[in-house]
């Protein structure tokens, strides 16, 4: 099994993987399938409108995602990594005028987003909870062409056929060819032991299959900046999120009573995990917010990592930056097995997919980069997961503010500490990663929808919004 370090960190905006960068990058596929030859046009028969439906927890959080205005941006051309957060706003209120889109490359099409894209919460689509239907009419209203997409965590999208062939080919063999292609925890370890190699040195001897040392160092070193600029952002940025909750941005606040108390070199025996909550928050402040943003597994949980590498940063003297580069490997290396093996979106298995799964990374590749070996590795992934396991996902409002921000915030200082206990251990420990992973996929199958970001259950009901 072979997932590539840039499927799992991808940059791109707030604020949601799933919900905000899925149908943006849905409506870039729908407009690729409308020029491209692979449909049965009939003869001189022109595209002149389209129209889309969300569905299930697309549906339900719809508008506290923006997945709305994510399908509109889309539409346009704009693409989730390249688009200018700034420019957003102008583009969704030039559609909503115009009532018409035209991206690069097409002629135009009426698009009318108060009666052409709608919430469809009674209908849900059977692939996946976050189902997408894009139609394509010509002049006269004759449907011309139908997609279904699915938006299934970290930002991936698949047609409803893609997502058929790869439930059936889940056991299949890879097609993509790496010298270490390990699909669970064990075969990871087995391989590690054999190759008497690091997970990060697996992980990198992988994905040089594909590419050279030098693209795979620079696309790493982009990954970081990319992260280390959003939480410098969210330090400086103050302010009221927007979505109607009125909630405050804090980090601004928290981080400049930490840099007092740095200067005056107070007395704080919580300082380290009050420098990883702050990190935490930045980034989900500007996720919150729409800012540039990277999945980590997804957006909602896209906090806890750069947390924790800002904390091996700020923390450890020894720090270069070789040993992010072999975190950033040896988390997505963990990712990828997650993902694989059970669910990182929290509309399939609530919170536990998202933020647990990026604790779980998080506490791996702090581990390897404090001199852990492959087993102490696995066991800090292994505690993070389990104590996040029957997490679930219930956005106030369906905004990803409340609880997700102070989760990130929590995840990231239960990333640390697994990782602290794992090389205290000497990687022997009772419960395999493997089992902790297959708890948790079944521990969402039998959760209720109403705690999957649907937000219509547990806090999400019970907070009055203000």
């Amino acid at each position: 099994m072979f997932l590539s370090v840039f499927d799992v960190f991808k940059i791109g905006i707030g604020p949601s993987s799933s919900h905000t960068m899925g149908p943006m990058t849905a409506a870039n596929l729908f407009l690729d399938l409308i020029l491209s030859p692979d449909w049965p046009r009939p003869t001189g028969a022109k595209v002149a409108a389209i129209k889309v439906s969300l569905h299930g927890s697309l549906a339900h959080t719809g508008i506290g995602h923006g997945s709305d205005r994510a399908v509109i941006l889309g539409l346009t051309g704009a693409k989730a990594a390249s688009v200018d957060p700034d420019r957003m706003d102008a583009l969704v209120a030039e559609v909503e005028t115009s009532g018409r889109i035209s991206p690069p490359g097409h002629e135009g099409y009426a698009f009318r987003p108060k009666d052409d894209l709608v919430l469809d919460k009674k209908t849900p689509l059977t692939g996946h909870a976050n189902g997408m239907l894009f139609q394509a009419f010509d002049g006269s209203g004759r449907l011309l062409l139908k997609q279904i997409y699915y938006s299934i965590g970290g930002g991936f999208v698949v047609t409803d056929l893609e997502l058929e062939k790869m439930r059936a080919a889940a056991k299949k063999p890879e097609a993509i060819k790496v010298p270490y292609p390990f699909a669970t925890a064990k075969q990871m370890l087995d391989m590690a032991a054999r190759s008497g190699l690091t997970i990060a040195q697996m992980k990198r001897a992988n994905e040089e299959a594909t590419m050279s040392r030098e693209a795979l160092d620079a696309g790493l070193d982009r990954i970081w900046d990319a992260m280390r600029s959003c939480i410098e952002r969210g330090l400086q940025v103050d302010g009221i999120m927007p979505g109607g909750l009125k909630v405050r941005r804090r980090a601004r606040q928290i981080h400049d009573k930490l840099q007092e108390e740095w200067r005056s070199n107070k007395s704080n025996p919580l300082l380290a995990n009050d420098w990883l909550s702050v990190y935490a928050m930045a980034v989900n402040e500007e996720n919150a917010a729409g800012g540039r943003i990277v999945t980590a597994p997804t957006n909602g949980a896209a906090g806890v990592i750069p947390a924790t590498i800002r904390y091996y940063e700020h923390f450890h003297e020894d720090w270069d930056q070789d040993g992010i580069r072999d975190y950033l490997l040896t988390a997505a290396a963990v990712g990828g097995i997650i993902k694989h093996n059970a669910s990182i979106s929290g509309a399939e298995v609530g919170c536990q997919g998202e933020v647990g799964s990026a604790a779980a990374m998080a506490a791996a590749g702090l581990a390897a980069v404090m001199g852990a070996t492959p087993e102490q590795v696995e066991n800090a992934a292994e505690i993070a997961l389990e104590h996040h396991l029957g997490m679930t996902c219930d956005p106030v409002a369906g905004l990803v503010q409340v609880p997700c921000i102070e989760r990130n915030a929590l995840g990231a200082v239960k990333a640390v500490t697994a990782a602290s206990l794992a090389l205290k251990g000497d990687g022997q420990h009772f419960v395999p990663l493997d089992a902790c992973i297959e708890t948790m996929r079944q521990t969402g199958h039998d959760m209720s929808e109403k705690y999957k970001e649907t937000s219509t259950g547990g806090l999400a009901v019970n907070v009055v919004e203000c």
